[in-house]
């Protein structure tokens, strides 16, 4: 067995146990869905089931007692594989499990995911990641995989719309150690986590005024982050001394 499958064996046992412990506590820990009510019916084609939030309530409502562990690994889904976006995930886990359980959990799926990403692209190295990312992408960010400032990177983590997913699998593949790698991006995620969580628990509870403005809040978050984006990237490469 090669180094590089020994790596992947170690990484692959250690997630499964922290999937089997996740269905564990999902199933016999608090239960934070203890309001809702059964599905009524059957499911329509799972195939799009993450085109809208309706369907992806749905789906997490079906499984009962092992929906937060459903819904930490579609979180985990979302960074290592992009097939949904991210603030739909998370709106919904602020409407079905409210904001301290939804925060909780989705900060749990995205560090998660954040991880394997980062293992991934540590381990199986830059052609692994070019199937991914593309390769502009990964041209526009190259310095960060020689010279990688923490702080820069943190803040890379808390600006609104910065692909941060993309941003696991560029620093994968730098000298970051990947207890630094952990630290910057779960703390980095967390005011954006914390805003589509609350924007959800809002529309639950009805208090629209609340949701309006953090939608508000983040679609001016987001504009500014896009309207000032090749200033900021030229900030972060002089920062990291291009």
């Amino acid at each position: 067995m090669s180094q590089q499958q020994r790596q992947l064996l170690i990484r692959g046992l250690i997630f499964a146990a922290l999937v089997v412990l996740i269905f564990l506590l999902s199933r016999y820990g608090p239960q934070p869905l203890w309001f809702l009510l059964p599905v009524a019916g059957e499911f329509e084609e799972i195939e799009n089931v993450f085109s809208n939030s309706e369907k992806l309530q749905r789906l997490l409502v079906s499984v009962g007692p092992y929906s937060s562990a459903v819904f930490i690994l579609l979180q985990v889904l979302q960074v290592v594989a992009a097939p949904f976006p991210g603030e739909l995930t998370g709106v919904v886990g602020g409407y079905l499990y409210g904001q301290v359980f939804g925060f909780l959990l989705s900060t749990v799926g995205l560090t998660l995911g954040s991880w394997v990403a980062f293992e991934l692209a540590s381990i199986l190295g830059r052609p692994f990641v070019e199937k991914y990312v593309s390769k502009e992408v990964l041209h526009k960010f190259d310095f960060m995989t020689t010279n990688t400032g923490t702080l820069i990177c943190f803040l890379l983590f808390v600006v609104p719309g910065f692909p941060k997913d993309y941003l696991c699998y560029v620093l994968g593949l730098s000298r970051m150690k990947v207890s630094t790698f952990l630290i910057v991006s779960t703390i980095g995620r967390l005011p954006g986590t914390y805003l589509l969580t609350v924007q959800g628990a809002s529309l639950r509870s009805q208090d629209y005024t609340t949701a309006f403005l953090f939608t508000a809040v983040s679609a001016v978050l987001l504009l500014l982050a896009y309207l000032y984006r090749t200033q900021l990237f030229h900030w972060v490469k002089s920062k990291n001394g291009e």
